[in-house]
Parts: structure tokens; sequence; C-alpha cells
């Protein structure tokens, strides 16, 4: 798929052995030495992590239609579980706004111990796909079905707040969104305008905290503020308090519902919905956490820990659990060295619990709507998602099956559909190529080697140590973006100049060019120059389209071209 036409230093590929694989990183970095200036990083950064945690736990517990200490219990229970047993070093476990949707069906039709044993049986699907090393094909959903039902459920989670945004009387919520704007639009008569004041409020500190102090907690902020607000003022709002009686002191003992063979059965689609939802939302927060930090997550002992984790989280009343790529992402710019932060993040949240549980009885459900609405905003991806539908047809028609059916059908058929649609429209790029290129056959013949003055002479150092040339040859699509960024990643010290030659590569996807532009960007921060050679004007549409534009890569018409250029900027 990829080769180099310069010599390099050949790798030797030795298979891992099973412990090497499903050893968690915890144990790894303690065998490497961990000191007290590494366990003051991880303090400082598991502390950042839980006070942005402790708001959104509790409230996306609430807008699964369950109580608020079930997502505090599933994020001491549950993040601790992951930090300690998973493959990646910043990963930060908890309940995830993705959920939300989900937990919401499944709790409407079965119930919570419906919700419980569901998730029980993705945990042992998960653990069983990590075993079998299954968690690598994760990485073959592609672009467009990854950010279709992500913004699909972004949509759902902003509708389902509209109840406590505005502070409407809703005796019933439905979890579909059809019937749910339906019973919104009837209920708009009890308008609370407290409620909505507030939840206004809400937003606009996490939204001007975040431009002028980006570092600060900004939802943590807007949550004490519109308390403070709603008890000073004596507003009629609903608080935590007065809906579910506020929060424990305490993780309650560990207790699992009873069972039969029909439980079973009922609840087992929704298990296989839990499983894949939290196996691509882990795998790739750990994957965003790999682009932040330069470092590599093992996905199979990752989806291995993400099973443990959902199964204890539900033992101890939680709900279900996975990687969380908003609180990853700031564990990793805290400056996070292990995965002890996240372990220590859950130890604060359970502090906070033993100490300060009876001021959450004071939150108004309208900030908490607030944060979740700003949540839903951040999850929709909006500049990937036009990004998409510019870029061809086929990604578009793709983004939009998906979207749609989150939003108006069910999350695992939105993404079978996807993943489906996808593979197709890979076989008809691949035939269409094929179709146009009638002039070359589609196997090559072997030729004899050139003899006499047409020979070119074989020179290692043609282009030099500081010139590192490479090639990609056939279809670079979602496939095959893991083997070929594993290559790249490959490479040893960072060259003054990185050619990439496209003249073999009948098409790129969307999938592979954002693959390719983490990599331009790691290379960019260490001061390499890119070259793109020889891309044809399809591909070179899907790569700009990708980001990978001047100045950040430059295109030639030949790797002799961009040789040439590379010297000259070089002085190489």
């Amino acid at each position: 798929m990829i080769e180099a036409p310069t010599p390099i230093r050949p790798l030797r590929h030795t298979s891992p052995t099973f412990a090497e694989l499903f050893t968690p990183k915890l144990v790894t970095l303690l065998r490497e030495g961990y000191g007290r200036k590494d366990l003051a990083a991880d303090a400082i950064a598991g502390l950042t992590v839980a006070i942005v945690a402790l708001p959104l736990s509790m409230a996306i517990a609430i807008g699964s239609g369950l109580s608020p200490e079930k997502g505090l219990f599933t994020a001491i229970v549950g993040g601790f579980m992951i930090s300690a047993l998973g493959g990646s070093r910043f990963q930060i476990g908890g309940p995830a706004g993705a959920f939300i949707v989900l937990i919401a069906s499944i709790v409407e039709r079965q119930g919570y111990d419906g919700l419980v044993l569901a998730t029980i049986m993705a945990g042992l699907m998960m653990i069983i796909a990590g075993f079998l090393r299954l968690g690598s094909y994760v990485k073959y959903i592609p672009l467009p079905v990854t950010v279709g039902f992500t913004a699909g459920i972004a949509v759902i989670i902003f509708a389902s707040q509209a109840k406590e945004l505005l502070g409407l009387d809703i005796a019933h919520e439905p979890a579909a969104l059809a019937p749910k704007l339906a019973a919104i639009w009837r209920a708009l008569g009890t308008l609370n305008p407290a409620a909505t004041i507030l939840s206004l409020i809400a937003i606009a500190l996490i939204v001007v905290v975040r431009r002028v102090r980006p570092k600060w907690p900004g939802m943590l902020i807007a949550v004490a503020v519109t308390a403070g607000i709603a008890a000073v003022l004596g507003l009629d709002v609903a608080t935590i308090g007065s809906r579910f009686g506020g929060v424990p002191h305490m993780l309650p003992a560990p207790s699992l519902p009873g069972f039969d063979l029909a439980k079973l059965s009922a609840v087992f689609p929704d298990a296989v919905a839990i499983a894949l939802l939290g196996a691509i939302e882990s795998l790739l927060s750990a994957v965003v956490a790999d682009g932040m930090s330069g470092r590599k997550h093992r996905s199979n002992c990752e989806l291995v820990a993400q099973g443990a984790a959902n199964i204890a989280a539900v033992t101890f009343s939680g709900m279900c659990v996975t990687g969380t790529i908003a609180r990853t992402a700031t564990n990793v710019r805290a400056g996070a060295v292990s995965p002890v932060s996240g372990m220590l993040h859950a130890v604060y949240l359970l502090l906070f619990m033993l100490v300060a549980a009876p001021l959450a009885s004071y939150i108004p459900l309208a900030s908490l709507g607030g944060v979740l609405a700003v949540v839903a905003w951040n999850m929709a991806e909006k500049e990937e998602f036009a990004g998409l539908l510019r870029s061809s047809r086929g990604d578009a028609t793709v983004l939009m099956a998906t979207f749609l059916l989150t939003i108006f059908v069910d999350l695992s058929i939105a993404i079978a559909v996807g993943v489906t649609l996808g593979a197709f429209l890979v076989l008809h790029r691949l035939a269409e190529d094929v179709a146009i290129a009638t002039g070359s056959p589609l196997v090559a013949e072997d030729q004899a080697d050139e003899t006499g003055a047409s020979r070119t002479e074989y020179d290692p150092s043609q282009y030099g140590r500081e010139i590192v040339v490479y090639r990609i040859s056939g279809a670079f699509f979602f496939a095959a973006t893991a083997s070929v960024r594993g290559v790249l990643d490959r490479i040893g010290e960072h060259p003054k100049a990185f050619i990439l030659d496209f003249a073999d590569v009948p098409l790129v996807d969307s999938t592979a060019a954002k693959a390719l532009e983490g990599f331009v960007h790691k290379l960019d921060r260490s001061g390499t120059r890119v070259y793109f050679t020889s891309a044809r004007p399809g591909v070179r549409r899907t790569l700009l389209q990708a980001g990978l534009r001047t100045p950040l890569v430059t295109y030639a018409a030949s790797i002799p071209d961009a040789v040439n250029a590379a010297r000259n900027a070089t002085g190489s």
C-alpha cells in the first residue's frame, strides 16, 4: 500500500505476546518509573478533570432519564476502572453525552433493571471482542458515519433539554424525537420565565468563560452562579433537591437485578448497541489523546477495560461508561503523565460526595440543561459536517443517511447502514477509476531489467538523509488508513523535508485525508516541510477539503520538483 522509493532501515516486526497486548498502561508506566514530580502533575490534572466532570456527570444522568447520583457513581467506579485497566495513558472514563439518547430509550422501554442487564451483557461483549483482538476494526468506520451519528445524537440531546431550558411541565417525555417535539409544543403554555433566564445565564457564562479564561472550569462556574442566584432570590424553579431529593453521601453496596431468558432476549439488541457505541466512543477518544500527546494506545486492552468498567459501574447502581473525548482532552492539556490522573479524578469525585453532597440539592435543573445544551453544540462537529456535505455526493449521502436514521429511527441501524453505504461507495469509486484507466492492465506484467545506456544507476543517497520520500500505491480509503498511518508513524527522526508521492493513488476518501492531516500536523510541529507530489485533480481536491493546503503542505508536479524545492527551502 505504501512504499519508500529511497532506502530506509528495515523494520523487524515481531508478534506481541498476550501479556504485552493486555498489560494495562498503568503497569507499563509504573515499571518505567514513577516519581513525586509525576504524581504532582497527575494530581493537578486529575483535579482539573474532576471539576469538569462533576456537573457533566450529573447533567448526563438527568438527561438520560436517571437520577443525578447515577452519573457520579459511573464517573467514580467506571472512571477509576478505565484508567486502572485501560490501554491509554490519558483516557478519562465516565458517563458520555453520546449515550443519553440510547439510555433514555432503554429506560423508557425496559426500566433501569433492563439498562443494568443490557450494560452487563455489553461489557461482556466488549471483553470478548478485546480478547479476540477486534478493537482495531473500529478504525474502519468511515468519518461520515461517525460525524453523522454524533451530530444526530447532538440534535436529540438538545431537544431533550428543552423541558429543562424552558421550565416546561411535561409529565412524561417520550424518548423518540418526533413525539418529544410534539410533547414540548403542547407544553409551551407552561413555560417558566425564571428557569428560562437561568438557563440562558448558564449558557452565556460557559461561553464567555471559555473565550476569556479558557483554563477556568466554565461549566462548574455556571452551575455554581445560577444555583446561588436561585437560592438567594428564592426562585420557583426545579432543583436536584426538589425533584430527586439530593445526592447521597456514599457509594451504594453492589447489587444486580434478577433476570431470566426472556429478559435477556429482550435487552440483547440494546446490549449490542451499547457495546458498539461504547467501543467507537472510547477508541475515538483514545485516538484523540494519541494525536494530542504523540503517544500510542493499545485498542484491544482498552476495549477489555471498557467492558470491565461497564460491568462494575452498573453493579454500583451506575450507568453505561465510556471514554470521553472532551474530558480526555482536558486531561492531556492539564499536563497528565499517566493513568493515575484518571484514577485521582475518580477519587476527587468520591470526596465531593463524602463532603459536599448536600450542596448539590441547590443546583437548578435549568442550569444543568444549559450545560447539556453546550455539550450538544460542541458534539455536533459543525465544520466537519459542512465539509463532508461539500466534499462529494457519496460522502454527503453516507453522512445524511446516518444523521437522519440516528434522529428518526435507531442509532445501531444508523451505524450499520452508514458503514454499509461507505463500503459500497468505496467499491463504486474503485470501479470508476478502473474504468477510466483503460490504458493500463489491472495486473502489471513483470518487466526485464534495463541494460546499457538506458539503465539508471542506483544511488542510495540521491536525496540525502534530510529529505525523506514515500510513495502511496493504490486506493487510500478508510480501510487502508490504519496501515498507512502506522507505516508513517514509524518514521524515526523527523527530516527537514518529507515528500509523499500520490502518482499511483486513484482516490482518497475523507477518512484517509483526515488521518493524513493529523500526521502532517505532527511533522509541522517538529519543523518538517511537507510536499505532496503528482496528486490527481480528484485526489488533490479531497486533500484540500481536509485542510491539507498551503502553508501546511506544498504541492509539486513530481518528486524531482519537490526535492529541488525542498533543497532550496532548507539549504540542503
